[in-house]
C-alpha cells in the first residue's frame, strides 16, 4: 500500500549543483511535488540517468538511483524494469545524451514499450561540455562547435518518439510547474514506455532558446494546448485553431495528413480539429508535432499520444512462464551445456 509522503521525503541530502537560474531546478521541484500527489514511495522509485547536466538528477532524489553511461540510461532501465516490474523506473536524459550517442537505445525502448518513463530535458545545446551544438540545435545557430552556424537539421524529439511508435508521448516546459506536474503524473500512470520532452532553458550557453513561445506574455499566442476530446484552439481570445488543410481533406489520418492554423471566425468552430490522444494511428499526432518549424512559431504542448499496447516486460514474463510450464525450471549447469561445448587442455 502507498503511504502519504511530503516533498521533504523525496529530497536527498546532496547539495543541488546546477548553475543558478537553470531550468533543471523547476523540473526537480515539479517531480518531487508530483510524486507526493501521486502516492508514490521512495523505496519503490528508481531514477536512471546517462551523462549531462540533467543526469545529476538521481543525486537529488531520495530514492534509488543510477548515474550510468553516456546515452545508455534506457538500456540500464530496461533491465531493471523487466526484472523488477514492481518498481517505478524513470530515465532522466538530455537532448545530447538521448538523441546522439543514445539514439538507438532511446528509440528501441519506445518501440518495445518498456515500462519506463523518460524525461528528455531539451535545451538545444550541450551544457555540461560547455556549449557545443546538439541534435536539437536550430540550423544556423552559432555555438562553440559551429562558429559559422550549425548546418545540421535538428531532431524533433516528439516526432522521433512518435515515429518509434511510442505509446505515450508528451511535451511540457520548465516555466509552467503545474503543467509539468500534470504531464509527469500522466506518464507515471501510463502502462508502458512514456516520453515527456521538456523545453528547458540553459541560461549559460543557450539562454532564451524558448522565450518566444514560453515567456509569460507570449504563451497564450504561441503555446497550443492539446487536451483530449477538446477542439485545438489557442490565442488570448481563443481566436485561433488547428484544422485539417482543406486541400488535403484526409480526415482518416492517413499518410498525407496536413494541418494548419486558421482563425476560428473564418472557418467556423465545427472545422477545428478535436484532439484524440488515444487514436491508434499516430499520423495525426505526428502531424501535430510538425505543425511548427521551430520554437519561434505556435507550438503544440501537452499529450500527443496515449494508447494501450502490450508492455514488453509483461510479455517476457508470460513467455518465461510458458516455457517453465512446458519444460520445467532448468539449472545453471543445463544452461551452460545447452549449446556446443568443448574441453580446453
Amino acid at each position: 500500500m502507498n503511504t502519504q509522503t511530503t516533498r521533504k521525503d523525496w529530497v536527498s541530502d546532496q547539495e543541488v549543483r546546477w548553475c543558478p537560474g537553470c531550468g533543471d531546478y523547476s523540473v526537480l521541484m515539479a517531480m518531487q511535488m508530483m510524486l507526493v500527489t501521486a502516492g508514490a514511495t521512495p523505496e519503490n522509485t528508481v531514477f536512471v540517468s546517462g551523462i549531462g547536466c540533467s543526469s545529476r538528477f538521481p543525486y537529488y532524489m531520495n530514492t534509488y538511483g543510477v548515474h550510468s553511461i553516456h546515452g545508455r540510461a534506457p538500456a540500464f532501465a530496461t533491465g531493471l524494469a523487466i526484472s523488477r516490474p514492481d518498481l517505478d523506473v524513470w530515465v532522466i536524459t538530455g537532448d545530447g545524451d538521448a538523441l546522439s550517442i543514445g539514439g538507438n537505445h532511446f528509440i528501441h525502448a519506445l518501440r518495445r514499450n518498456i515500462n519506463i518513463k523518460i524525461l528528455l530535458f531539451n535545451n538545444q545545446i550541450y551544457g555540461l561540455t560547455k556549449g557545443q551544438y546538439s541534435p536539437t540545435t536550430e540550423i544556423g545557430h552559432i555555438t562553440k562547435s559551429s562558429p559559422y552556424g550549425s548546418l545540421d537539421a535538428p531532431f524533433n524529439p516528439v516526432s522521433l518518439a512518435l515515429g518509434a511508435q511510442g505509446s505515450f508521448v508528451a511535451r511540457t516546459h520548465d516555466m509552467d510547474r503545474q503543467h509539468m506536474i500534470d504531464m509527469f503524473k500522466r506518464a507515471w500512470l501510463h502502462k508502458g514506455a512514456a516520453m515527456v520532452e521538456i523545453y528547458q532553458n540553459c541560461n549559460i550557453y543557450n539562454d532564451g532558446a524558448f522565450e518566444k513561445i514560453t515567456a509569460k506574455d507570449a504563451r497564450a499566442d504561441n503555446l497550443i494546448p492539446l487536451e483530449h476530446k477538446k477542439p485545438i484552439i489557442f490565442g488570448k481570445e481563443k481566436e485561433l485553431g488547428v484544422i485539417l488543410d482543406a486541400a488535403d481533406g484526409n480526415v482518416t489520418g492517413g499518410p498525407s495528413v496536413n494541418l494548419r492554423i486558421a482563425k476560428v471566425q473564418d472557418v467556423g468552430q465545427d472545422k477545428i480539429l478535436v484532439h484524440d490522444e488515444t487514436r491508434e494511428d499516430s499520423s495525426l499526432a505526428f502531424a501535430l508535432s510538425r505543425l511548427s518549424r521551430g520554437v519561434f512559431e505556435p507550438t503544440p504542448i501537452g499529450v500527443f499520444r496515449d494508447v494501450s499496447t502490450p508492455e514488453y516486460g509483461a510479455q517476457v514474463a508470460d513467455q518465461l512462464d510458458g516455457v517453465k510450464a512446458k519444460k520445467g525450471t532448468g539449472t545453471l549447469k543445463q544452461l551452460l551445456r545447452s549449446g556446443p561445448t568443448w574441453t580446453v587442455d
